[in-house]
């Protein structure tokens, strides 16, 4: 498969990779350097690296669905 690299050094993967690889937008991308080039694969969170953030969660409040999150519209107006 064969993908073009914009003039801002960006790159548009098929939408069809994007799902096999099961990335949204937002998700960050891990280059690994091997010596047949690169492999590109989601970047995962560790979860025992969320252990810390447990006491910071106040006791009763509602779990977070970060896949509803990410299906919410957003205000374009809003971004950086």
């Amino acid at each position: 498969m064969i993908v073009k690299i914009t003039a801002k050094r960006q790159v548009t993967f098929p939408a069809r990779v994007l799902d096999a690889m099961g990335v949204k937008p937002g998700d960050r991308l891990e280059l690994t350097e091997s010596p047949d080039g690169y492999l590109i694969r989601p970047k995962r969170i560790d979860p025992s690296r969320l252990g810390t953030l447990r006491d910071k969660i106040a006791p009763g409040h509602p779990p977070f669905d970060i896949h509803t999150f990410r299906e919410q519209s957003y205000d374009p107006t809003l971004r950086d």
